[in-house]
């Protein structure tokens, strides 16, 4: 796709910070310059506003990626310049059925859940993940939280462990506090279609629990 926009040498890719290293890989491949601007703290999908603070007069497309079923605000990108290449990667698509339940077992968890911060409220989220923040001091409170879940026998995944521009292949000198702060704290509990209401019910009653913990704490 960057090809065939004609972008190469000399060219900037603006991209995510917060995923992992292939969109940012394809920049280099086509040989140029990927750039990370931060994120929607909601959707974790590319901001507009931080896109425009990151654009310069070499800056040909940005790659604005569709994150666990959120949509990225494509209109507000196309608006940070006139002419401005906006490509676009989702993520791979739950079948038919398998999505109504992936999004009915969204909506039940988020009725229940009192323990982390629930998804922001979207008809349009596709709950390709299912991704809360936990409460409590970032990293360390998140990690535990996992690791107690996983011990009640809740199958449970940090999404984002580093974000690029922290990585020693990408490593930028800048501050993208919202991508950091999303590292940080989200955690991806299970929607899979196939849970039983049972096992949905086990995963509420071992988040509030521990969510209760943990805010009393705090």
């Amino acid at each position: 796709m960057l090809r065939a926009a004609g972008v190469g040498s000399g060219d900037e890719v603006i991209v995510p910070a917060y995923g992992n290293g292939e969109v940012a890989e394809a920049v280099v491949l086509a040989g140029a310059m990927p750039v990370f601007a931060d994120i929607d703290p909601e959707t974790y999908c590319l901001s507009p506003e931080a896109v425009d603070a990151v654009a310069t007069t070499r800056t040909a497309a940005v790659i604005a990626v569709h994150r666990f079923g959120n949509q990225a605000d494509i209109a507000g990108l196309q608006a940070v310049r006139s002419g401005l290449v906006v490509l676009e990667q989702d993520e791979p698509e739950a079948p038919g059925d398998g999505l109504v339940r992936r999004r009915a077992h969204a909506l039940y968890l988020s009725a229940r859940l009192t323990g982390v911060a629930t998804p922001a409220e979207n008809p349009a989220h596709r709950y390709q993940r299912y991704v809360v923040r936990v409460p409590g001091n970032g990293r360390p409170d998140r990690d535990a939280f996992a690791r107690a879940l996983r011990a009640k026998g809740v199958e449970c995944r940090v999404p984002v462990k580093t974000p690029l521009h922290r990585t020693p292949k990408f490593w930028r000198d800048t501050e993208l506090p919202e991508t950091e702060r999303a590292a940080d704290e989200t955690l991806a509990l299970p929607v899979d279609a196939w849970l039983t209401r049972r096992e949905l019910q086990r995963i509420v009653s071992a988040c509030n629990a521990l969510g209760g913990l943990l805010t009393a704490a705090f």
